[in-house]
């Protein structure tokens, strides 16, 4: 008889970061940019350069962490990675309760910035912990565990935020108020979250300390580029991983906003994003369980034609129900194709400088977002006002904006067919 799958007290700690960090990345695809709509409002910003004032705000935060993330990833390789970890997410956590003290919007999302860089750097040496916490062998299961857990605990701050935000008139407090209350909520949450990490986890794979380690980190740093330029199934795979991952990053962090242009009711869209939670939660077990049975490669390549589907889905999207068949189909396939893109890195990269590749990595990642983000909000700003007519259905500008996504994941699809194969070639040498 088979053993069953048990984790490990340093996966179990590892998995509950991701329970922490995604209540706060709950809150940016779901109330933080319903709240920044209402700031700008209400200090009289045009509606129809909302979407792109939001978008260039996740641009900005991408480059900055695109920028820090390989520096930061060297560095971490030096028996660093504790440390960095616990000042990006602190950073992140803190910037997620000033957030409720912001009451102009320009400040907001100033805040915002910061908050979203603290905790995208974190993720960087998280991830990079992957190889050390786990084997080989476990590491698709214990990745694919982390985002479902990630996804269903992080439903446990947010419906008490929802709770507080859509009824704050029942408590006697003021929507910024209630705001206020849900942003330290999440913050207190993603801390508590953090502590066990922390007391739990010890960094053995890692280079040894120079005697400057900042300047070697910058010349480890050219190093590692030239040196994944020169592994080709690790270069192709970063590319492609570059293409794929920036219409899903900018699914997520623009959904509501999306949503919120097109004048769909802001409850609805809220709830809507709830269900991915719970939609998410199985299927990320299930393809985790999948891994087992059939490639990771082949699983990747099925997660991207998905998304291709359901992004050709949401540019015809025009109404409520449309939303929430969205939301249900992105829960299937986005911590799927999250987690197995993570450990599949883990698996084709020297442990010992996981720090480096990761942070390399998370460059693809931001690098892409910053694309995608930033695509979609110039198109949707160029094209304000502008309707098309396609198949009798009328499209706005924002649903015009969103179909540019369909090329990236495309070309993120023919890119990783490549990596993929190089990869197969090796591993049967």
């Amino acid at each position: 008889m088979k053993e069953k799958f048990k984790l490990t007290s340093l996966e179990k700690s590892w998995i509950l970061y991701d329970v922490g960090n995604s209540a706060f990345i709950l809150l940016v695809s779901t109330l933080i940019p319903i709240y920044f709509n209402a700031l700008a409002n209400g200090a009289g910003v045009n509606e129809d350069l909302y979407l792109s004032y939001w978008g260039y705000a996740g641009s900005v935060a991408t480059i900055l962490v695109a920028v820090i993330a390989p520096i930061c990833g060297t560095l971490a390789d030096r028996n660093f990675k504790k440390r960095i970890f616990l000042l990006c997410a602190v950073a992140g956590a803190v910037g997620c309760a000033v957030l409720g003290l912001a009451s102009h919007w320009l400040v907001f999302l100033g805040v915002f910035v910061v908050a979203k860089v603290g905790y995208s750097s974190s993720l960087v040496f998280y991830d990079s912990m992957l190889p050390e916490i786990t084997r080989d062998s476990r590491m698709d299961k214990v990745s694919s565990m982390g985002y479902a857990f990630g996804y269903i605990g992080s439903v446990i701050p947010f419906i008490l935020c929802l709770v507080l935000v859509l009824m704050h008139g029942t408590f006697g407090l003021t929507q910024g108020a209630a705001m206020a209350l849900a942003f330290l909520i999440t913050a207190v949450w993603w801390i508590l979250c953090t502590v066990p990490l922390l007391r739990g986890y010890r960094q053995t794979a890692f280079v040894a300390p120079a005697e400057n380690p900042l300047s070697d980190t910058f010349r480890q740093l050219g190093r590692t580029f030239r040196e994944a330029k020169k592994e080709k199934h690790i270069f192709l795979y970063l590319i492609a991983f570059f293409f794929f991952i920036d219409g899903v990053y900018t699914i997520i962090d623009m959904a509501t906003a999306y949503g919120t242009a097109l004048g769909l009711d802001t409850t609805g869209l809220l709830l809507a994003l709830l269900l991915t939670q719970f939609v998410a939660f199985p299927c990320s077990i299930l393809f985790g369980r999948l891994s087992a049975r059939y490639e990771a490669g082949l699983l990747i390549k099925v997660c991207i034609g998905a998304y291709t589907g359901i992004t050709l889905f949401a540019v015809f999207l025009t109404s409520q129900w449309q939303f929430w068949t969205l939301a249900v189909l992105v829960g299937m396939f986005q911590g799927g194709i999250q987690a197995l893109s993570r450990s599949y890195l883990g698996k084709i990269i020297p442990p010992e400088r996981s720090g480096e590749y990761y942070g390399l990595m998370d460059i693809c990642g931001k690098g892409a977002s910053f694309v995608g983000m930033t695509l979609v909000s110039v198109i949707s700003q160029l094209t304000a006002g502008v309707t098309v007519n396609v198949f009798g259905m009328t499209l706005q500008n924002e649903n015009i904006a969103v179909s540019s996504l369909i090329l990236l994941f495309a070309a993120g699809f023919v890119v990783f067919c490549k990596a993929d194969k190089l990869n197969k070639q090796r591993l049967s040498a």
